[in-house]
């Protein structure tokens, strides 16, 4: 099935609250919103890295915005009501499985009471018509099992921030039934796998530790090698967001669910398989070692069915997983070599859409 494609005529001029604009998944995303010519407005937390994809991407000069907390609910509801959006992308998140471990009351209050506070300053919005909240693959139960995750199955978490995650998803599905569906709000979900791209520096995840041991002439340290994962670049799950989005203004509380959007199968492999076609590109030396302590536990296969999305929005996968490593060296390596990264980014978007066509 050839892809819906992202409408323009949609989204220029559309008014858009996003939060997590500092972040790796919000800053592409911002930059992809600006050149469908979307006025967008950003909510976040300072960039948490050095360097940092929003500075890259030179955001402050195509988005306004502002970095503040979504665990100050006085704040984010000032900010929304004065914005007064249309549509309402919600990626603010601490998004890390070994940081929630680190900090679980931390995690907690930023994933779950901050998106209570963003769903509630909604209600005191009334120019609002949709709201797409990202969660995580990891809201599921899971078992461990070689089937794909549908959207219906059981939602659970072993760690603080797969737990945080699957409280996300009750939240929403509450305000919705509570208070959202019957103000003609129409309020979405989505869950993506293991996202990478250009431009993610956070720590504890294995493309940037890949290229951040590499670079340094370091030998890179594995958690779990063997764990297998749904592997896909950053700019897949996006489109997916966007056309989520335009369904729920455009088809209102028929799309108001929640929504998969994973790889294809041959996305999925596991951690010692990426780090070896890695390896096998990279100029210079790509050493690498296991870990020998025990280390906090993290799922060890995790997939996703996304028919869902390939059925109703027609969305799929542009990027296999080859494609997707080596858009995202062939990004760290012009980055290296001191380019323009906001046009080398757009020229990505560019030919994404390009495949999509």
């Amino acid at each position: 099935m050839a892809g819906m494609v992202v409408s323009r005529s949609f989204w220029s001029g559309r008014r858009v609250f996003l939060t997590g604009h500092s972040g790796f998944k919000g800053g592409w995303l911002g930059l992809w919103l600006s050149e469908l010519g979307a006025q967008v407005y950003g909510y976040s937390l300072a960039p948490s890295t050095a360097p940092a994809l929003h500075d890259c991407l030179g955001l402050g000069e195509r988005m306004a915005g502002e970095f503040a907390d979504i665990r100050d609910a006085a704040q984010l509801t000032r900010s929304l009501a004065e914005f007064r959006p249309d549509v309402v992308l919600h990626l603010a998140a601490q998004p890390l499985v070994r940081e929630s471990y680190r900090t679980p009351a931390d995690t907690y209050a930023t994933n779950v009471i901050g998106t209570l506070n963003l769903l509630e300053a909604v209600r005191q919005c009334d120019s609002v018509q949709a709201v797409l909240v990202v969660t995580s693959d990891k809201c599921y139960e899971n078992r461990e099992w070689q089937w794909p995750y549908r959207e219906q199955d059981a939602l659970g978490g072993h760690d603080p921030y797969s737990s945080s995650k699957a409280c996300v998803e009750l939240l929403c599905a509450s305000w919705r039934d509570s208070f959202l569906r019957e103000r003609g709000v129409a309020l979405a979900t989505a869950r993506a796998g293991n996202v990478i791209g250009g431009g993610d520096w956070s720590a504890d995840r294995l493309l940037p530790d890949i290229l951040r041991a590499w670079d340094a002439g370091e030998s890179l340290v594995l958690r779990y090698p063997g764990a297998v994962r749904p592997w896909q670049h950053v700019l897949d799950p996006l489109q997916g967001y966007l056309l989520l989005a335009q369904a729920l203004v455009e088809q209102g509380q028929a799309m108001a669910q929640a929504w998969n959007f994973g790889p294809d199968s041959e996305g999925t492999a596991t951690v010692g398989e990426v780090v070896q076609t890695m390896a096998a590109w990279w100029k210079g030396e790509a050493r690498w070692s296991v870990e020998p302590l025990a280390q906090p536990h993290e799922a060890g296969l995790l997939t996703l069915d996304s028919s869902r999305a390939r059925q109703l929005l027609g969305w799929r996968p542009v990027w296999g997983l080859p494609q997707a490593l080596r858009q995202t060296l062939e990004w760290h390596r012009a980055w290296h070599d001191g380019q323009d990264m906001q046009h080398y980014s757009r020229a990505q978007i560019a030919a994404h859409e390009g495949e999509i066509q």
